[in-house]
């Protein structure tokens, strides 16, 4: 069965496990600015695709959501940062949006679903950004449900959807829900906003008055 660890009470040891557990190929939940999401490593086939399972869904369905501590984690990542992406990255990030790139070419297929694209978010929520230290490097961020259920907002949830399937879950509490964060596809000229949430699309064409999207 998986175990639970208190966010408000982590010890290095227990923050240490979190680590060790992606670092060998598992499955971690996690709280962050809106739901639960889950955490493996990125670059990992075996385990996105058990992520995949774990979603019951098909990876030619959506690429998976990538979490990183600082832009420098872009690099290997991402092939491509347009004029657009730059600006939307120094205004919003960190923050709830996730901007989609061109993925770099060490970034496996089942990760980008086939579509040479990924999307990636730089977070401030502190919980996430203490999981990222301890793994020392990106991490997915998928939302911790099962396809066509409502995404978790509390370790209890996750716990009654997955069961032991998660490997750790590490309960920060309740999270706020709410809306979903925002997420742009900046591999196109103009951006296309693909779903509108925590970031408004109004604040967004602040930031690139010329867009009309």
């Amino acid at each position: 069965m998986g175990m639970t660890i208190q966010s408000r009470h982590i010890s290095k040891s227990s923050l240490r496990e979190a680590g060790e557990v992606v670092r060998g190929g598992g499955v971690i939940a996690f709280p962050t600015e809106t739901f639960y999401g889950l955490g493996v490593d990125p670059l990992n086939v075996p385990a996105v695709q058990r992520l995949y399972d774990l979603k019951g869904r098909s990876p030619q369905t959506s690429p998976i959501l990538v979490l990183i501590r600082s832009r420098r984690e872009l690099r290997a990542l991402v092939s491509e940062i347009t004029p657009a992406a730059e600006r939307l990255m120094q205004a919003c990030w960190p923050g709830p949006l996730t901007l989609v790139f061109r993925a770099a070419e060490a970034v496996p297929s089942v990760l980008t679903a086939e579509t040479g694209t990924i999307g990636v978010r730089l977070s401030a929520y502190p919980d996430v950004q203490r999981v990222l230290e301890v793994i020392g490097g990106p991490l997915t961020g998928t939302s911790a449900n099962r396809t066509g259920q409502p995404p978790a907002t509390t370790a209890d949830e996750v716990e009654r959807a997955f069961g032991a399937d998660v490997d750790l879950i590490v309960n920060g509490g309740p999270t706020p829900g709410g809306l979903p964060t925002t997420v742009v596809d900046t591999t196109v000229s103009p951006p296309r906003l693909i779903r509108e949430g925590c970031v408004s699309h109004a604040s967004l064409r602040a930031v690139l008055p010329s867009w009309t999207a």
